[in-house]
Protein backbone atom coordinates (compact mmCIF):
# COMPACT_ATOMS: atom_id res chain seq x y z
CA UNK A 1 0.00 0.00 0.00
CA UNK A 2 1.48 3.38 -1.21
CA UNK A 3 0.41 6.12 0.97
CA UNK A 4 0.40 8.90 -1.89
CA UNK A 5 0.49 12.61 0.68
CA UNK A 6 3.87 11.02 1.88
CA UNK A 7 5.09 9.58 -1.21
CA UNK A 8 5.79 6.11 0.47
CA UNK A 9 5.51 2.51 0.69
CA UNK A 10 4.69 0.09 3.23
CA UNK A 11 6.89 -2.89 3.17
CA UNK A 12 5.60 -5.71 5.27
CA UNK A 13 6.39 -9.14 6.07
CA UNK A 14 9.46 -10.32 8.23
CA UNK A 15 11.93 -11.98 6.03
CA UNK A 16 11.45 -8.37 3.41
CA UNK A 17 11.68 -6.09 6.00
CA UNK A 18 14.82 -7.91 7.47
CA UNK A 19 16.45 -7.84 4.21
CA UNK A 20 15.53 -4.63 4.08
CA UNK A 21 17.10 -3.77 7.92
CA UNK A 22 20.07 -5.82 6.48
CA UNK A 23 21.17 -4.46 3.36
CA UNK A 24 19.26 -1.02 3.12
CA UNK A 25 18.12 0.51 6.88
CA UNK A 26 18.60 3.84 5.62
CA UNK A 27 15.33 3.37 3.03
CA UNK A 28 13.81 2.69 6.42
CA UNK A 29 11.54 6.09 7.79
CA UNK A 30 9.19 4.72 9.88
CA UNK A 31 8.69 1.19 11.77
CA UNK A 32 6.02 -0.71 13.47
CA UNK A 33 5.05 -4.14 15.15
CA UNK A 34 3.79 -6.22 17.44
CA UNK A 35 4.58 -6.91 20.85
CA UNK A 36 5.66 -10.50 19.57
CA UNK A 37 8.46 -8.70 17.19
CA UNK A 38 9.36 -5.96 19.72
CA UNK A 39 12.75 -7.93 20.19
CA UNK A 40 13.54 -8.66 16.84
CA UNK A 41 13.72 -5.31 15.42
CA UNK A 42 16.42 -3.82 18.94
CA UNK A 43 19.04 -2.23 16.72
CA UNK A 44 17.06 -1.18 14.11
CA UNK A 45 15.00 0.86 16.39
CA UNK A 46 18.14 2.03 17.85
CA UNK A 47 19.34 3.07 14.30
CA UNK A 48 15.67 5.37 13.85
CA UNK A 49 16.15 6.44 17.42
CA UNK A 50 19.62 7.92 16.27
CA UNK A 51 18.61 9.42 12.65
CA UNK A 52 15.17 10.63 14.52
CA UNK A 53 13.19 7.92 12.68
CA UNK A 54 9.95 6.64 13.89
CA UNK A 55 9.71 3.55 15.76
CA UNK A 56 6.59 2.47 17.67
CA UNK A 57 4.63 -0.71 18.88
CA UNK A 58 1.11 -1.46 17.59
CA UNK A 59 -1.92 -4.02 17.53
CA UNK A 60 -1.97 -6.37 14.55
CA UNK A 61 -4.88 -4.96 13.40
CA UNK A 62 -3.40 -1.41 12.70
CA UNK A 63 -0.65 -2.96 11.15
CA UNK A 64 -3.18 -4.11 8.73
CA UNK A 65 -4.41 -0.78 7.56
CA UNK A 66 -0.96 0.52 7.60
CA UNK A 67 0.07 -1.70 4.79
CA UNK A 68 -3.39 -2.74 3.74
CA UNK A 69 -2.39 -6.58 3.79
CA UNK A 70 -3.45 -9.50 6.43
CA UNK A 71 0.04 -10.90 5.76
CA UNK A 72 2.15 -8.37 7.62
CA UNK A 73 3.63 -11.17 9.80
CA UNK A 74 3.67 -8.48 12.43
CA UNK A 75 5.92 -5.76 11.05
CA UNK A 76 5.60 -2.85 8.63
CA UNK A 77 8.68 -0.97 7.34
CA UNK A 78 7.68 2.46 5.40
CA UNK A 79 10.00 3.51 3.19
CA UNK A 80 10.52 6.05 0.15
CA UNK A 81 8.02 5.14 -2.84
CA UNK A 82 10.84 3.61 -5.34
CA UNK A 83 11.31 5.18 -8.57
CA UNK A 84 12.16 2.77 -10.76
CA UNK A 85 14.10 4.14 -13.63
CA UNK A 86 13.93 4.82 -17.15
CA UNK A 87 16.11 1.76 -18.93
CA UNK A 88 18.51 3.49 -21.59
CA UNK A 89 21.08 2.59 -24.44
CA UNK A 90 23.89 3.02 -21.92
CA UNK A 91 22.84 0.34 -19.72
CA UNK A 92 21.73 -1.82 -22.21
CA UNK A 93 25.59 -0.90 -23.81
CA UNK A 94 26.62 -2.42 -20.59
CA UNK A 95 24.43 -5.33 -20.11
CA UNK A 96 26.39 -6.51 -23.66
CA UNK A 97 29.75 -5.68 -22.63
CA UNK A 98 29.84 -7.48 -19.33
CA UNK A 99 27.36 -10.01 -20.30
CA UNK A 100 24.77 -9.62 -17.63
CA UNK A 101 21.65 -11.95 -18.46
CA UNK A 102 18.13 -9.74 -17.41
CA UNK A 103 14.43 -10.28 -17.17
CA UNK A 104 11.77 -8.75 -19.98
CA UNK A 105 7.79 -9.39 -18.35
CA UNK A 106 5.38 -9.06 -20.94
CA UNK A 107 2.25 -7.70 -18.91
CA UNK A 108 3.02 -10.13 -16.03
CA UNK A 109 -0.21 -8.57 -14.10
CA UNK A 110 -0.59 -10.33 -10.73
CA UNK A 111 1.58 -8.84 -7.71
CA UNK A 112 2.11 -12.04 -5.91
CA UNK A 113 3.54 -13.35 -9.52
CA UNK A 114 5.85 -10.84 -10.38
CA UNK A 115 7.33 -10.82 -6.77
CA UNK A 116 7.66 -14.58 -6.58
CA UNK A 117 9.77 -13.45 -10.35
CA UNK A 118 12.35 -11.40 -8.11
CA UNK A 119 12.49 -13.50 -5.49
CA UNK A 120 13.58 -16.52 -7.95
CA UNK A 121 15.57 -13.95 -10.28
CA UNK A 122 17.54 -12.66 -6.60
CA UNK A 123 18.29 -16.78 -5.56
CA UNK A 124 19.94 -17.12 -9.22
CA UNK A 125 21.86 -13.91 -8.65
CA UNK A 126 20.05 -12.27 -12.27
CA UNK A 127 19.64 -8.79 -10.86
CA UNK A 128 18.11 -7.12 -14.01
CA UNK A 129 14.51 -7.37 -14.72
CA UNK A 130 12.82 -4.64 -17.59
CA UNK A 131 8.48 -3.95 -16.94
CA UNK A 132 6.58 -2.35 -19.79
CA UNK A 133 5.12 0.83 -18.59
CA UNK A 134 1.63 -0.42 -19.10
CA UNK A 135 -1.55 -0.31 -16.64
CA UNK A 136 -1.44 -4.22 -17.19
CA UNK A 137 2.25 -5.00 -15.15
CA UNK A 138 2.49 -5.31 -11.69
CA UNK A 139 4.87 -2.71 -10.29
CA UNK A 140 6.78 -2.21 -7.30
CA UNK A 141 3.37 -2.84 -4.11
CA UNK A 142 3.37 -3.74 -0.93
CA UNK A 143 2.20 -7.21 -2.04
CA UNK A 144 5.24 -7.68 -4.51
CA UNK A 145 7.53 -6.77 -2.16
CA UNK A 146 6.74 -9.52 0.71
CA UNK A 147 6.42 -12.14 -1.87
CA UNK A 148 9.64 -11.54 -3.21
CA UNK A 149 11.05 -11.91 0.62
CA UNK A 150 13.76 -9.88 0.33
CA UNK A 151 14.59 -9.85 -3.43
CA UNK A 152 14.03 -6.54 -4.53
CA UNK A 153 16.67 -5.63 -2.54
CA UNK A 154 19.40 -7.47 -5.02
CA UNK A 155 17.73 -6.37 -8.32
CA UNK A 156 17.83 -3.49 -10.31
CA UNK A 157 14.18 -2.72 -11.87
CA UNK A 158 13.96 -0.57 -15.31
CA UNK A 159 10.97 0.23 -17.03
CA UNK A 160 10.56 0.62 -21.01
CA UNK A 161 7.91 2.84 -22.66
CA UNK A 162 7.75 0.28 -25.66
CA UNK A 163 8.41 -3.60 -25.01
CA UNK A 164 8.75 -3.49 -29.52
CA UNK A 165 11.43 -0.84 -29.43
CA UNK A 166 13.48 -2.27 -26.38
CA UNK A 167 13.17 -5.49 -28.07
CA UNK A 168 14.43 -3.79 -31.70
CA UNK A 169 17.43 -2.41 -29.26
CA UNK A 170 18.82 -5.66 -28.05
CA UNK A 171 18.57 -6.93 -31.43
CA UNK A 172 22.72 -8.37 -31.95
CA UNK A 173 23.58 -7.35 -28.14
CA UNK A 174 21.26 -10.05 -26.05
CA UNK A 175 20.08 -13.19 -27.16
CA UNK A 176 16.40 -12.54 -27.11
CA UNK A 177 14.44 -15.97 -25.67
CA UNK A 178 11.19 -16.41 -25.65
CA UNK A 179 8.74 -19.13 -24.05
CA UNK A 180 5.37 -20.23 -25.94
CA UNK A 181 3.22 -23.71 -26.12
CA UNK A 182 3.87 -24.02 -29.89
CA UNK A 183 7.88 -23.67 -29.65
CA UNK A 184 10.29 -26.05 -31.04
CA UNK A 185 13.14 -26.11 -28.61
CA UNK A 186 13.03 -27.34 -24.86
CA UNK A 187 13.92 -25.40 -21.92
CA UNK A 188 17.02 -28.23 -21.69
CA UNK A 189 18.38 -26.14 -25.07
CA UNK A 190 18.76 -23.17 -23.38
CA UNK A 191 22.39 -24.02 -22.14
CA UNK A 192 23.56 -24.41 -25.55
CA UNK A 193 21.52 -21.18 -26.37
CA UNK A 194 23.74 -19.49 -23.45
CA UNK A 195 27.02 -20.86 -24.42
CA UNK A 196 27.68 -17.49 -27.07
CA UNK A 197 29.09 -14.12 -26.41
CA UNK A 198 25.86 -12.83 -25.81
CA UNK A 199 24.03 -12.27 -22.74
CA UNK A 200 20.69 -13.96 -22.71
CA UNK A 201 17.47 -11.93 -22.20
CA UNK A 202 14.61 -14.22 -20.68
CA UNK A 203 10.91 -12.72 -21.89
CA UNK A 204 7.91 -13.78 -19.60
CA UNK A 205 4.25 -13.52 -20.45
CA UNK A 206 1.03 -12.34 -19.23
CA UNK A 207 -0.31 -15.47 -17.36
CA UNK A 208 -3.85 -15.85 -19.46
CA UNK A 209 -2.21 -15.20 -23.12
CA UNK A 210 1.94 -15.66 -22.73
CA UNK A 211 3.81 -13.05 -24.67
CA UNK A 212 2.25 -10.90 -27.26
CA UNK A 213 2.83 -11.85 -30.79
CA UNK A 214 4.62 -8.70 -31.70
CA UNK A 215 7.61 -9.34 -28.62
CA UNK A 216 7.09 -13.64 -30.94
CA UNK A 217 8.88 -11.69 -33.45
CA UNK A 218 11.31 -10.13 -31.97
CA UNK A 219 12.57 -12.99 -30.21
CA UNK A 220 15.84 -14.97 -31.34
CA UNK A 221 14.38 -18.32 -30.01
CA UNK A 222 11.76 -19.73 -28.70
CA UNK A 223 11.35 -22.84 -25.71
CA UNK A 224 9.00 -24.55 -24.01
CA UNK A 225 9.11 -26.54 -20.60
CA UNK A 226 8.23 -29.97 -21.88
CA UNK A 227 5.77 -32.27 -19.56
CA UNK A 228 5.96 -35.85 -18.82
CA UNK A 229 4.89 -37.79 -21.90
CA UNK A 230 5.68 -34.74 -24.55
CA UNK A 231 8.55 -36.87 -26.55
CA UNK A 232 5.50 -39.30 -26.41
CA UNK A 233 2.64 -36.96 -28.01
CA UNK A 234 0.72 -37.19 -25.36
CA UNK A 235 -1.60 -34.02 -24.25
CA UNK A 236 -0.60 -32.55 -20.74
CA UNK A 237 -3.35 -32.45 -18.02
CA UNK A 238 -3.46 -28.73 -17.91
CA UNK A 239 -1.97 -25.83 -20.09
CA UNK A 240 1.16 -24.25 -18.35
CA UNK A 241 2.48 -23.84 -15.16
CA UNK A 242 1.93 -20.47 -13.31
CA UNK A 243 4.63 -17.83 -14.77
CA UNK A 244 6.61 -17.51 -11.16
CA UNK A 245 6.82 -21.05 -11.16
CA UNK A 246 8.20 -21.69 -14.75
CA UNK A 247 11.17 -18.63 -14.37
CA UNK A 248 12.53 -20.94 -11.86
CA UNK A 249 13.04 -23.60 -13.93
CA UNK A 250 14.08 -21.37 -17.11
CA UNK A 251 16.54 -19.21 -14.45
CA UNK A 252 18.11 -23.03 -13.04
CA UNK A 253 18.64 -24.13 -17.01
CA UNK A 254 20.17 -20.24 -17.51
CA UNK A 255 22.28 -19.98 -14.82
CA UNK A 256 23.64 -24.00 -14.26
CA UNK A 257 24.81 -25.10 -17.21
Amino acid sequence: MKNKQKNELAVCGFAAVKKLEKNHPEKITRLYFTEEKAPLFGGLCKRLAKNHGIYNQKPAADLEKLCGSVHHQGVVAMIQAPEIQQLDSEVLEQWAENKENAVLLDRIGNANNFGAIVRNAAFFGIKNIIIPMDEAQSSITTSSYRVAEGGMEFVNIYSVQSTARFLEAAKNKMIRVGTALEAKKSVRDLGKIASSEKPVLIILGNEEKGISDLVKSNCDEMIIIPWAGMSEGKESLIDSLNVAQASSILFYELMTR
